[in-house]
């Protein structure tokens, strides 16, 4: 079974096949190289642009949870992620002298309707219950009448008060991936390969064609590509019609404006206000199944930002300093697509994050290699499994 039209000859540069080839420069791909090179295995990331340049180079970083209510265990995979990045990320900080942009400064709803505090008050409860971690340490999901700086947002209107979600965090997506990149690049048993596309993958010999020319092998292959790795895992999947995933344009927007950055995020119906260090507000983002244009920005981003003057008057007059569209990997089972192909177990599919990429990569590339490995697996939900989107 095979990627392309033609196998591989496997005489190719490096004489020898490689343990892991990991294809997709994405904050998935990303982390699977650096766990499998920080275990001393010899690791090949290839992209075919730029690492970290696709659907990780949007501007929000807003990682947040899942609602405190009817909690199960996909909700406490998320939790105990986006726990665990706290410290995956000041590891990689003092690895590097680099700053991801990370704080975990909370997260700011508006109410703008009376009915909605009730159901807030009875999420407040949930939070007390779920939201809680091995540490000790609890989170709140706390009902407040006003917002944590005047006009942040504005109060006028929002009948029902606002709720103050002290667990959500953001980080820097793009000084995010740079960590992430400066972290593999010091590591001198994995190769990185910019610029070069995979034409071929074969299961069945464990070669690939890259576009480059080169040949490699390889004992596994971890298929990284964001939206791209859903047809190159169909290939692979001959007796499978339906398409696994789709790509979703998103857009976002940077402004600047001297805001405090450790201000909560500010979330209110798809409309997210991020700020960040460096006097810069990051607004977004929209999410696109249809589009025309997939790396162009358009209208529906001028509403978001429109959008963004009118509920914070803090950025009324912020210059829009950066625009930026592109697509994100939506799995059509809706979850994250992770594991071994069946029939071909040396080929993992790491894929389908779509929003909730940067908070649970590095666990979701956690149960990818422990695929590698041959060890037991990661706990994640049966629903993020290769046998559940099969399904």
């Amino acid at each position: 079974m095979t990627v392309g039209d033609k196998a591989p000859n496997l005489a190719g540069q490096w004489g020898h096949a490689v343990d892991l080839l990991v294809v997709g420069g994405g904050v998935m791909g990303l982390w699977a190289a650096l766990k499998a090179g920080r275990a001393g295995l010899d690791v090949l990331l290839v992209d075919e642009g730029r690492l970290g340049q696709g659907a990780s180079y949007g501007h929000l970083g807003a990682l947040m949870a899942h609602m405190p209510d009817k909690w199960n265990a996909k909700k406490q995979f998320q939790f105990d992620a986006l726990l665990s990045l706290e410290t995956e990320v000041r590891v990689l900080e003092t690895e590097t002298g680099l700053s991801a942009g990370y704080a975990r400064s909370g997260r700011l709803i508006p109410l703008p309707k009376p009915h909605l505090r009730d159901i807030a008050q009875r999420h407040e409860a949930d939070a007390k219950l779920n939201w809680n971690a091995v540490d000790g340490r609890s989170f709140e999901w706390r009902v407040t009448d006003v917002p944590p700086a005047p006009g942040w947002p504005q109060a006028e209107g929002m009948e029902g008060g606002f709720v103050l979600d002290t667990f959500a965090a953001r980080a820097n997506p793009r000084a995010f991936t740079a960590v992430l990149i400066a972290a593999i690049r010091a590591l001198p048993n994995v190769t990185v390969l910019e610029g070069v596309a995979l034409d071929n993958l074969d299961a069945a010999s464990a070669g690939a064609a890259l576009s480059s020319g080169e040949t490699v092998g390889f004992s596994h292959a971890i298929i990284a590509a964001g939206y791209k790795a859903f047809p190159m895992l169909q290939r692979l999947l001959p007796a499978r019609e339906e398409p696994l995933g789709m790509a979703v344009k998103g857009q976002s927007a940077v402004m600047a404006a001297e805001i405090d950055p450790s201000l909560p995020l500010i979330f209110l119906d798809g409309l997210y206000v991020v700020p960040h260090e460096g006097g810069r507000v990051a607004i977004g983002s929209t999410s696109e199944n249809t589009f025309d244009e997939p790396f162009t920005t358009d209208e529906q981003l001028e509403e978001l930002i429109a959008r963004a003057r009118q509920l914070v008057p803090m950025l009324k007059d912020a210059p829009v300093i950066d625009r930026w569209a592109g697509l994100r990997p939506k799995a059509m089972a809706r979850d994250p697509l992770v594991g071994p192909l069946p029939d071909a177990e040396r080929i993992i599919a790491l894929t389908g994050g779509f929003k909730v990429s940067f908070g649970i990569a590095h666990r979701l590339a956690d149960a990818a290699f422990q695929s590698v490995l041959g060890l037991a697996d990661v706990d994640i939900p049966p629903s993020f499994r290769v046998p559940h989107h099969l399904g």
